[in-house]
């Protein structure tokens, strides 16, 4: 009896010499449809369901560790991991920074959802040609055609090729996240969004800039862990620097002892020596370590602070002991008529100088006070 049309694709093994001959199929027969089920369709549906499991394993796996980075639990549940990330302490200092948290959810799971495309391609690749393997197809061409494909896209779409790689290694690395301030070289502003292709970034104008991650050769990130907040400072050459070091502490001390500027000092505020001298003006600097982003608004406290402390000691800063004073008197008439005698040449000398436009005196002010005319 002829085997039924759509069994003409399933070979037949070839009896051997020492193996009886095989037994025609039987489609009316039981045991005929059994024993082909146990051939080729099951060793199909064995590939099919055994990959499947695999590749729902894996996609679990991947999400479940993504899910536990994003929200900043424990992935593993040890007894010596258990009790640190299920404590209270342990939770606020996951959550303690709300924008550390919101870069670390998006790239775990930027990377969770490239992972689990990762493994669709590749676990799904492997099923189809372990089927067509087992149905008699020669694969060779299939795989030859495509390692073809793959050097004409990595030739033809190399810039894609590199913006991804560069984007999955940026977000691996953590180099910067939404949030954060950052310095590309042409590009400074605030990242809006990251992606694997482009990163959104919003400068000071308001421009949103789209930044290939492919063509960033360097990152600055401005708000990573730490920030240090610096003030320079030029005070009149004559200055007492130790006068005006107790000065810039005291400023310092005064912002650090605000009830919410202080809680972003990391470390006391430091003072350091002469950075710069000219003839006019030496150069001090006052430094604060801050949290991340606080650098900005503690630098503004600071520089208030300072004005105001220099002001109350009575050390001019550079550049304040010129002072330019202008005679804005009014002119004084000519006392000579047109039927009167000629004056002499100093009168009328002295005349001009009375009716003179208004005369500038540079003076010194050597006390930081107020410089009168000179006489």
């Amino acid at each position: 009896m002829s085997r039924p049309a759509f069994l003409a694709l399933v070979p037949l093994p070839a009896a051997s010499n020492d193996e009886p001959p095989l037994e025609p199929f039987d489609p009316s027969s039981t045991q005929s449809w059994l024993d082909w089920f146990v051939g080729l369709p099951l060793r199909i549906l064995l590939i099919v369901a055994i990959g499947s499991v695999v590749l729902a394993l894996v996609r679990r796996v991947i999400r479940k560790i993504t899910e536990h980075i994003a929200e900043g639990t424990p992935t593993l549940r040890g007894k010596r991991l258990k009790g640190i990330g299920e404590s209270a302490a342990g939770s606020v200092l996951l959550r303690a920074n709300p924008l550390a948290s919101a870069r670390r959810a998006q790239r775990a799971r930027t990377v969770g959802s490239v992972l689990r495309s990762t493994a669709n391609i590749v676990i799904g690749a492997t099923i189809v040609l372990m089927v067509l393997a087992e149905l008699g197809v020669n694969i060779a061409p299939f795989l030859a055609s495509a390692g073809i494909v793959g050097v004409a896209l990595g030739f033809g779409a190399q810039s894609l090729v590199k913006d991804f790689l560069s984007g999955t290694f940026m977000l691996l690395e953590d180099q910067y996240g939404v949030g954060d301030t950052v310095d590309f070289g042409e590009v400074t502003g605030t990242v809006e969004e990251v992606a694997l292709r482009v990163t959104k970034v919003r400068d000071g104008n308001g421009t949103l800039w789209y930044v290939r991650n492919g063509e960033i050769l360097r990152t600055g990130n401005k708000t990573q862990e730490w920030g240090r907040a610096v003030v320079d400072v030029r005070v009149a050459y004559w200055a007492d620097v130790e006068a005006v070091r107790a000065a810039l502490l005291a400023a310092a001390e005064d912002v650090g002892a605000d009830p919410v500027l202080g809680t972003y000092f990391l470390e006391p505020p430091e003072v350091t020596g002469i950075e710069a001298m000219t003839a006019e003006a030496l150069q001090l600097k006052v430094q604060v370590k801050t949290q991340a982003a606080m650098q900005w608004e503690v630098a503004r406290a600071l520089r208030a602070r300072v004005r105001q402390g220099l002001s109350d000691a009575r050390i001019p800063l550079a550049g304040a002991q010129q002072v330019v004073v202008l005679d804005h008197s009014p002119s004084v008439p000519d006392d000579r008529r047109d039927d009167g005698p000629v004056a002499s040449a100093p009168d009328e000398h002295a005349a001009r100088d009375r009716r003179g436009a208004a005369a500038a005196t540079v003076v010194q002010d050597r006390t930081g006070g107020t410089a009168g005319p000179a006489a």
